[in-house]
């Protein structure tokens, strides 16, 4: 079982960042990878970023590509998403997920039902 921890949400002003942290405990997979989803209220939990665990690997949404970067720390089973640049529609639950095995394909890294855990979220408010 893995258990994940986000933090790192807050309220922040248009234009402004944040850094989102996600901690990972119990078993962890050294061939995975993590990802980053959201979800507005009244609206389907969408794909954000995705990166392997060996960091070799990341991937983007187009609505956050150039603003967002995601990365890992292996040593402290960490995840995180600095976020720049953010704007009212960044709006959103914050959700770190693991997936045991790495899948390669970008399609496979943004379909939700690829990851089998998750973390509780993390409420990020962009004010404009």
């Amino acid at each position: 079982q893995v258990q994940l921890v986000e933090s790192g949400g807050g309220l922040v002003q248009a234009g402004g960042s944040l850094r989102l942290s996600c901690a990972a405990s119990g078993r962890t997979f050294s061939s995975g990878a993590m990802g980053w989803f959201r979800q507005a209220p009244g609206k389907e939990r969408e794909f954000v970023a995705y990166v392997s665990w060996s960091g070799s690997t990341t991937y983007y949404a187009d609505s956050v590509k150039g603003r967002f970067t995601i990365s890992t720390d292996n040593a402290k089973n960490t995840i995180y998403l600095q976020m720049n640049s953010l704007e009212p529609e960044d709006t959103a639950v914050y959700y770190c997920a693991a997936m045991p095995q790495a899948l390669g394909l970008q399609s496979a890294a943004r379909t939700r039902t690829n990851y089998r855990y998750w973390g509780q979220g993390t409420q990020v408010t962009v004010s404009s």
